[in-house]
């Protein structure tokens, strides 16, 4: 593959946004390898797009041209491509020896393993997380219902008394008819962290954790679980790109750029030592 082949003279669209939704409907083991690389390398990707301007910088860095010269934007896409590179062995020989159309193949089966884990961890999360923030031997009142979200959200006082963005005061009525109402825009620019549960698992068969041999708890699969809570309480039942009520994509990259800060390095440390 050549550079003219990946290039054209619109500027590469960001890898790290997500793409249209296309359904492919090959099986294929990088589908299952797109399971685990959203859950904890990075969730909301654009995989066709990834890989070509990764092989695009690649070449370019053939030509003498250095890492250091790429905006922290390309250079933070590359570092996700060069991760999913190093975890699929023989995936930069398949890529280089094909064509932008099979490239693209590719990056629509790994996108569609990666959009299948989220549509299985946001349909199982529903049930666990009324669960997990039910009061021990007592109800939610007024009832949450498993199957429905539109009562979640801000429109129930548990659930929105966790989604309520720290330093605002859930219980002042009329900053919870603002928040409500969708009224606050500082919303969607706070992080929001959830309390922890001490719950027994209940699997019947590998996790992901052990089928992919991960043996530590990842920055990346945080933010993905964070995101996945985060969307669970709210009353969208639909994880959408274009979602402005919630934007779990802005939530998930603010929350990337705060456990990769290096001013913030020691209460990580602590956070995954914990």
């Amino acid at each position: 593959m050549t550079t003219e082949d990946t290039t054209s003279n619109k500027r590469p669209a960001s890898a790290l946004q997500m793409g249209p939704c296309k359904k492919v409907s090959t099986s294929d083991p990088l589908i299952s390898h797109g399971h685990h690389f959203s859950r904890t390398v990075f969730a909301l990707c654009n995989f066709p797009s990834l890989l070509t301007n990764g092989i695009l910088r690649l070449e370019q860095m053939e030509d003498s041209t250095l890492l250091e010269d790429f905006s922290a934007e390309e250079w933070r896409e590359h570092c996700m491509f060069k991760h999913l590179l190093e975890s699929y062995p023989g995936l930069l020989e398949q890529l280089q020896k094909g064509y932008e159309e099979e490239l693209i193949h590719v990056g629509e089966l790994i996108g569609k393993g990666a959009a299948g884990a989220r549509g299985d961890n946001t349909k199982t999360l529903k049930s666990a997380v009324i669960d997990w923030i039910s009061p021990k031997g007592a109800a939610i009142q007024p009832h949450l219902h498993r199957n429905l979200k539109i009562d979640c959200g801000f429109n129930h006082e548990l659930t929105g008394s966790l989604l309520c963005p720290a330093g605002l005061d859930w219980k002042d009525p009329e900053m919870r008819e603002n928040l409500q109402s969708g009224e606050i825009l500082a919303y969607k620019h706070v992080f929001i962290f959830l309390s922890s549960v001490d719950k027994e698992p209940k699997a019947t068969q590998s996790g992901n954790a052990c089928l992919h041999s991960m043996n530590a708890v990842m920055i990346t699969s945080i933010a993905y679980i964070a995101m996945q809570v985060r969307f669970t309480l709210s009353s969208l039942s639909v994880f959408s790109q274009t979602d402005t009520t919630t934007d779990s994509e802005t939530f998930y990259h603010s929350l990337l750029d705060l456990l990769e800060d290096p001013d913030e390095s020691k209460e990580n440390e602590e956070l995954l030592t914990w």
